[in-house]
């Protein structure tokens, strides 16, 4: 048995509450996956859905260093099931790296493969081609590009400002590589609009309505990077509202609305709402004050932690306790140089936070960090933070939302291992027994609060 798959028994042994589907996607993203060139795909011109770039590289190497996989695409998932942990199907989000233990190959027989340390070690399906990635608008631009879909087609994830006005050194997350995701993807040649017009957001939606016939698309994010001045003239909260207008006005009640965006003041996340926006995701990164002024320097020095938390709460009025979402980026925690020596304490700083919030009704969620080699955080801590931290994590977000009596996050389809759909970080999975299906498969529409003042 080689180090890496003793890790994973160890963890899977000494954490029996974590399921063990969870324990090996949190290996996978925050380590990465490569990609044997059998394994690679046609982009959009074959059968398998291609990998979008739906907002950052989660990649571990830059497109320049990615050989083929920067020509031919891997795909956007992979769905495990199998091999010696006996998993359920768990969705993943591909991270390349070439250097990974994991590796997916194609077998003469056409079966596709991940194998861990060279051994066999999952079954792996891709994502098929959607019949709307096939169309494209009227300029020939592709729907991928426009309103590229991600959880195995539960979400369609609106990147309409593709780079962020927190800026430079001095501003920028960093963990995060938006910017240099744009400009790498401007360098290679590859169609990556900045700002997406209105008009070609809904000329995409049209399509993937049109085609979507088994109607696979429950949800929308509008998203992008942070407004500290204006674009197209106008402010944060203007600028990702006009399109959540416009698309509640043509397309009204067909999917969840979900806006990604700073933590505003009442009276402009009250645009949002009035907009027909359902669920709000004011991220906050990371819960220790210390290491948030470090890592989000643009967000401390712009709003400040403890104006970002009273936003957030603020924000129960607006949409519902229960619809205000923020997201940390878990393992930031333990990145150097800022971040916690030990598991213990990060976990511990960390619990906290989620307490926090749920104590006032708030149900955060996190993603798991990929170590993008092009930020700071990245290029300091190539292999990312300790997968006991990932477990742990896990662990601890179940026990508070239980001792709390939260259910799930609403919008992120079912939970539990076998069927979450949630692939930038297992804690869906993890939430075996708990799933809420109000935001689910059957309801594409919430009762929310009137708007009310702040």
């Amino acid at each position: 048995m080689n180090e890496r798959t003793r890790l994973l028994d160890d963890l899977v042994s000494r954490f029996p509450g974590v399921p063990r589907e969870a324990v090996l996607k949190e290996d996978l993203l925050r380590t990465g996956i490569a990609f044997d060139a059998s394994a690679l795909t046609d982009n959009e011109s074959g059968e398998v859905k291609p990998k979008s770039y739906f907002i950052f590289s989660f990649d571990h190497k830059p497109l320049k260093e990615l050989g083929e996989a920067a020509l031919r695409r891997p795909p956007e998932e992979i769905a495990l099931t199998g091999g010696p942990f006996g998993l359920r199907r768990t969705i993943v989000s591909v991270r390349l790296n070439p250097g990974s233990p994991y590796r997916v190959a194609r077998g003469e027989d056409g079966t596709l493969t991940l194998s861990l340390e060279d051994r066999p070690f999952a079954d792996v399906e891709f994502p098929p081609m959607p019949e709307y990635y096939r169309h494209r608008l009227e300029n020939g631009k592709s729907v991928m590009e426009i309103a590229p879909t991600i959880q195995w087609g539960y979400l369609i994830y609106l990147t309409v400002l593709r780079l962020c006005q927190y800026f430079g050194a001095k501003e920028e997350c960093q963990f995060c590589d938006i910017n240099h995701n744009w400009r790498q993807h401007k360098q290679a040649g590859r169609p990556y609009t900045g700002v997406k017009p209105v008009e070609e957001v809904l000329e995409a939606l049209a399509i993937i309505n049109r085609y979507d016939v088994a109607g696979t698309s429950h949800a929308y994010t509008l998203t992008g990077g942070s407004v500290t001045s204006e674009v197209d003239g106008l402010k944060e909260a203007e600028f990702y509202g006009r399109y959540a207008q416009a698309i509640e006005e043509a397309f009204p009640g067909r999917w969840i609305g979900k806006v990604v965006a700073q933590a505003l003041p009442p009276e402009e996340a009250k645009i949002f709402r009035e907009h027909g926006i359902q669920i709000y995701h004011p991220n906050y990164e990371v819960w220790d004050e210390r290491i948030f002024r470090h890592v989000s320097p643009g967000k401390q020095r712009y709003v400040g932690r403890e104006e970002w938390h009273r936003r957030i709460l603020e924000a129960r009025d607006i949409f519902g306790a229960r619809n205000v979402i923020p997201n940390f980026v878990a393992g930031v925690e333990m990145a150097r140089p800022y971040g916690f020596a030990t598991v213990d304490e990060a976990i511990a700083s960390t619990a906290e936070g989620l307490d926090w919030f749920m104590s006032r009704g708030v149900t955060p969620r996190f993603t798991t960090w990929c170590p993008e080699p092009a930020t700071p955080l990245g290029k300091a801590n190539p292999e990312g933070a300790p997968l006991e931290y990932h477990v742990r994590l896990l662990g601890v977000y179940r026990e508070t939302l239980e001792r709390h009596g939260h259910k799930p996050p609403p919008g992120y389809g079912p939970a539990g291992p076998g069927r979450a759909v949630f692939s930038v970080s297992s804690f869906m999975d993890s939430l075996e027994g708990l799933d809420d299906r109000s935001f689910d498969a059957d309801t594409t529409r919430a009762e929310l609060p009137e708007v009310t003042a702040g």
